[in-house]
């Protein structure tokens, strides 16, 4: 049975995640692959600088849409400006057709240099070009989801500027759209680069927006910008997960809890996936309150655009709680100093989200930072019933050299063969 719980906003003020960089990436471009210390300095303040916030140009920091159809309008209007700026061949390389399959191959939790990714790298970008690119993601995300995008995009060119890494493509982010930008027929955004991968399509025909499949990852955790900001891209899950792990009674902790070891991903970015379910709790099993709050974590992929969209796409997904079911190992604190990090996995009929620590830096190594476990995060969100809005098969992605992917390539390495999730 449905049950109608009132929901808070992806904006209310319980959520923590705060940034004030959004209008600097915009207005200033994101110096991507090269000047990625002008980038680092565009990622001022932090989750637990909220106040910052507040120094941020109204004009021109991202303003949340209320409704589906004024994301999809104000998306589109952003896409269709960015293609001004493009020459006819760059138009070429990031316009796809709606139904082609790489959609499906050219996102990854590798790097760009090992899965090649669909459009045009923002590194090729002049500054102008650059900033009409973000625009899009302006009008396509919340404010929160922007800041926590932003956020992924900063840790990685932290890692470029200060990390031991050889690997070149950290700060290397693509756009590309399939199908032709529109407010009445639908079409696909797709964004993203090593710890992130956006499949975001858009259908002002049904008046509806999924983020399904979608990959978000952070390394480092936390990090300091060139401004001395202290940056948490992902503090809001953090506390969200947290939040319905401590709520459950003993019992429930005992059905849900699988080990002190860390899980290894199931179903990596990029790659085909059977959704297992059944193991763990049951959502039936759990009270009005505690559903509010898993729904509140789901909320972190499904509701990245507009209150609308989100209301809508957790509707769904309520509406079969009662046979989702949510595992977890790994720590039962919310203690970045403490074991290894957090595995947990929400897998039903109209969701599947995996969180899962990394246990190594993958030779991203920063002295004193913690860039494994806590430090090194991959997710996926998905949708069993609509990926791509049902538009294309999910195929496994495949490196530059022919192989399929998964898991987290060696340092200065090969990616290995069918190793999903590490």
């Amino acid at each position: 049975m449905t049950i109608d719980i009132p929901r808070q906003s992806p904006t209310s003020p319980r959520k923590r995640i705060r940034f004030a960089f959004a209008s600097a990436l915009l207005v200033g471009g994101l110096a991507l692959s090269g000047c990625a210390a002008d980038a680092t300095t565009a990622t001022t303040a932090a989750s637990t600088s909220q106040s910052a916030g507040a120094t941020s140009s109204s004009a021109s920091a991202p303003t949340d849409a209320t409704t589906t159809a004024e994301t999809i309008s104000s998306t589109a209007d952003a896409a269709e400006a960015f293609l001004a700026t493009l020459s006819e061949e760059q138009r070429d390389s990031v316009l796809y057709s709606y139904d082609d399959e790489t959609k499906t191959t050219s996102w990854s939790n590798f790097p760009v240099t090992f899965v090649d990714r669909a459009g045009l790298n923002l590194s090729d970008l002049t500054d102008e070009q650059k900033t009409a690119a973000l625009a899009v993601l302006k009008g396509l995300l919340s404010d929160d989801a922007y800041a926590t995008v932003s956020g992924i995009m900063g840790g990685d060119e932290y890692l470029h500027e200060n990390s031991n890494s050889t690997e070149e493509s950290l700060g290397q982010y693509y756009i590309a759209f399939f199908g032709d930008p529109s407010e009445t027929n639908a079409w696909e955004v797709q964004f993203g680069g090593h710890h992130l991968g956006i499949n975001a399509t858009l259908d002002g025909s049904a008046d509806a927006i999924t983020f399904a499949p979608t990959h978000l990852g952070i390394q480092p955790a936390e990090y300091t910008d060139a401004d001395g900001n202290d940056v948490q891209p992902f503090d809001g899950i953090y506390t969200d997960a947290f939040a319905f792990y401590d709520s459950l009674t003993d019992e429930q902790k005992a059905t849900l809890y699988q080990g002190d070891t860390v899980a290894n991903m199931v179903c990596a970015p990029g790659s085909t996936c059977d959704y297992p379910t059944g193991t763990g709790l049951s959502g039936a099993d759990l009270t009005d309150e505690q559903k509010q709050l898993l729904l509140d974590v789901i909320a972190n992929w499904a509701g990245m655009a507009d209150e609308e969209t989100t209301d809508a796409a957790l509707a769904e997904i309520e509406s079969t709680l009662d046979t989702t079911y949510v595992n977890w190992s790994g720590a039962t604190t919310y203690d970045m100093t403490q074991g290894d990090g957090i595995y947990f996995q929400i897998s039903g009929p109209n969701v599947y989200v995996e969180f899962a620590a990394q246990q190594g830096s993958a030779g991203a190594d920063v002295a004193g930072v913690t860039t494994s476990g806590w430090g090194h995060v991959h997710t996926i969100y998905r949708d069993p019933t609509n990926d791509y809005a049902n538009s294309a098969t999910q195929q496994a992605a495949t490196s530059m050299g022919g192989g399929p992917t998964g898991g987290t390539p060696p340092a200065g390495g090969t990616p290995p063969v069918g190793v999903a999730g590490s």
